[in-house]
């Protein structure tokens, strides 16, 4: 098959969208297929690339070059609705391509939908997050879980985030390119039952199946050049956060349950500071930045407990499939797509998302028992293999041969 994915963003840009539509990307090509990425040229990074069999072009849209849009000066993002020139641009890179399948992950989608019909290819896209209703993506209201979208809701919570002159015409805009889009996809695919939820795919009556990210087979395999990162963790037992250190993720009450716990087991955060969000870090604590992904592997082999403490609706964290590749038991919130992975009571434990007394009383027990963490370690790493790659990605193949029938 000849497939062409879309993504605003592709490494080296750093995030886990990216990340598994790179994985993805590669591990078709390596089965046989013939794939390519359309993506966002960003400052520095080549209009053309091949990455492992992958052909990468990037490239340059209308929107980027208004700076003041974006609150990330080094990440550019599509907008919810065509990009002009994003539309000029994947037109010609259809043309050369000629692709069967085209797989979005995100709102460049909009700038395909317009060309669907001429290019006929079958359009797939997957729903990393909850954009298809929610501007913001996170689906949170006033901090909080959102109960669902409403016209008046919506438009204020979008105008309190982005300012009124941003939010209230793009909420208009998502809502009117989601239908669009709704019309083109030949299938959704959810990353999550929350996310499938929350999108609300099953009252749209929209063709979907859920389908989770994924880790690489061989994701385990250790590097001697993470040396000089390792020697910065703590020696013997100490817990781990992965990810954006920022409210969302729940840090904020993890810090709570830390220092609640008075506990002498160090705490490491792996990941970089959300623009705004600043916090002391509590006695004992310590925050490194900028890891490559290998270097983070090697920091889960080594730690007691992985800890996902999400408040947010956690779509499909690829970082809890990580941890439990190398056998560590999960301490997480049940939210989002987290339940689908972590197995309470078997590969780690659920708590109330926010409920920082639930989190330390699972952390602590767990530090206390050698024989419980090592038993839901290994049983982790049995349940993993349902989010490996040789799982997933014929699931994905499959879902390509359908839609083409």
């Amino acid at each position: 098959m000849r497939i062409l994915m879309l993504a605003q963003s592709y490494p080296p840009l750093v995030g886990g969208e990216e990340r598994h539509v790179r994985n993805l990307s590669i591990e078709l090509a390596s089965r046989g297929h013939d794939v390519a990425v359309a993506t966002i040229w960003h400052e520095g990074l080549p209009a053309y690339e091949c990455d492992r069999g992958v052909r990468v072009y990037r490239l340059r849209a209308m929107m980027q070059r208004v700076s003041g849009l974006f609150k990330e000066k080094e990440r550019r993002h599509s907008p919810p609705f065509p990009d002009p020139e994003a539309l000029g641009a994947l037109r010609r890179i259809i043309i050369r391509e000629r692709p069967d399948i085209v797989h979005a992950h995100n709102w460049l989608v909009h700038s395909f939908t317009p060309l669907k019909a001429w290019s006929r290819a079958r359009l797939v896209v997957t729903l990393h997050d909850c954009s298809l209703v929610c501007v913001q993506q996170q689906f949170l209201y006033h901090g909080t879980l959102c109960s669902g979208p409403g016209v008046a809701k919506c438009l204020a919570c979008s105008a309190e985030i982005y300012g009124i002159a941003k939010g209230v015409p793009v909420t208009l805009a998502n809502w009117t390119w989601g239908k669009v889009e709704q019309q083109a996809v030949d299938m959704f695919l959810p990353v999550s039952n929350a996310v499938a939820e929350a999108n609300q795919l099953a009252r749209r009556e929209v063709p979907y199946q859920v389908i989770p990210n994924f880790i690489p087979d061989d994701v385990s395999v250790p590097l001697a050049s993470d040396a000089p990162y390792l020697a910065q963790l703590p020696e013997g037992n100490y817990l781990l956060f992965v990810g954006n250190v920022g409210r969302d993720k729940g840090v904020e009450v993890l810090f709570q349950a830390y220092t609640a716990m008075g506990s002498q087991v160090p705490l490491v955060l792996i990941g970089q500071p959300e623009i705004g969000f600043v916090a002391d870090l509590p006695p004992n604590v310590r925050l490194l930045q900028s890891w490559p992904h290998h270097a983070v592997m090697g920091a889960w082999r080594r730690c007691s407990i992985a800890l996902m403490p999400s408040i947010c609706l956690d779509a499909c964290p690829t970082v809890t499939m990580e941890a439990m590749a190398m056998g560590r038991p999960v301490v997480a919130s049940r939210i989002g797509g987290l339940p689908d992975i972590v197995i309470d009571g078997e590969t780690g434990f659920l708590i109330t998302p926010g409920d920082y007394w639930a989190l330390q009383e699972a952390i602590q027990r767990l530090l206390s028992d050698h024989v419980l963490r090592a038993r839901m370690g290994a049983v982790a790493k049995q349940r993993v293999v349902q989010f490996q790659a040789k799982t997933v990605v014929p699931r994905i193949e499959e879902i390509y041969r359908e839609v083409l029938q």
